[in-house]
């Protein structure tokens, strides 16, 4: 991989991490068309120092909202921001088990397997397109439905499967408003980011690896960038109920990606 592999891959993931497309599956794909050869290690490496700079970007941008979080906690009472923190934390408990019972198992599948991120693309598609039909509300994110939605962000690990995409969904079709939804599918990953970088980093696994961190530098900043727009563009989109456009785009990519597996 060299440098402006790194920002095409940086620029891929920063978009897709927010647009309901599967930044994963995107990633696989396009490191499939560049004719990446990375064992999956490798390949899982450069992923998460790509997620890690979309979390920060999505810190950034959603910064009032985690600086209002913080001042809640701070006062040490039973506010909206305590509540919503904890919901944060049950909707992440399904995510981690499965990241700490499956971790080599999920890091076989980050080894260009087209033809599965294909699959799971139109998956993704089915969810956008029933989350479209969903009436808009006003209903918050209940405790019960914070649990449900980690259990999408968990299958949403698999390469193809949209974790914006199906936690957004999931939220929509249990009847909570897409605003709401968007903010905290964007908001619940972060501490699952930086929980996946500070174990790679006290396990030595980060420190290990023979990848190139001048290209881990670059392609960080690229979807660092990246994400920054494609975070304020999909709050918008959110707002104005537009992800059946999301949905089509899946479906045609994971076609695509069906197709272009067995023509190999």
């Amino acid at each position: 991989m060299d440098v402006l592999d790194a920002v095409i891959l940086g620029i891929i993931q920063g978009l897709t991490e927010f647009l309901p497309v599967s930044s994963s599956g995107h990633l696989e794909l396009g490191k499939a068309i560049l004719g990446d050869t990375s064992v999956p290690e490798e390949s899982l490496l450069f992923t998460v120092v790509l997620h890690f700079a979309t979390a920060l970007s999505t810190i950034v941008v959603f910064r009032k909202d985690i600086l209002e979080i913080i001042g809640g906690l701070l006062s040490f009472k039973w506010n909206e921001e305590t509540q919503f923190s904890l919901k944060i934390i049950v909707s992440m408990i399904p995510a981690v088990l499965v990241g700490l019972l499956f971790e080599e198992q999920l890091e076989a599948l980050f080894g260009g397997n087209i033809l599965f991120v294909g699959f799971m693309l139109l998956i993704t598609a089915l969810l956008l397109w029933l989350a479209d039909k969903a009436k808009n509300t006003g209903k918050k994110v209940s405790y019960s439905n914070a649990f449900v939605i980690g259990v999408s962000q968990a299958i949403a690990m698999l390469p193809g499967i949209s974790r914006s995409g199906a936690t957004i969904s999931t939220s929509v079709l249990l009847g909570n408003d897409k605003t709401k939804a968007a903010r905290f599918s964007f908001l619940m990953v972060v501490p699952l980011i930086f929980g996946k970088i500070a174990k790679d980093l006290l396990s030595g696994e980060l420190m290990e690896s023979n990848a190139d961190f001048t290209i881990l530098a670059v392609g960080f900043v690229a979807a660092f960038l990246a994400g920054l727009v494609a975070c304020t563009w999909m709050i918008a989109l959110v707002k104005k109920s537009k992800l059946s456009w999301f949905a089509a785009y899946c479906f045609v990519v994971g076609l695509a990606a069906i197709i272009f597996a067995y023509a190999q």
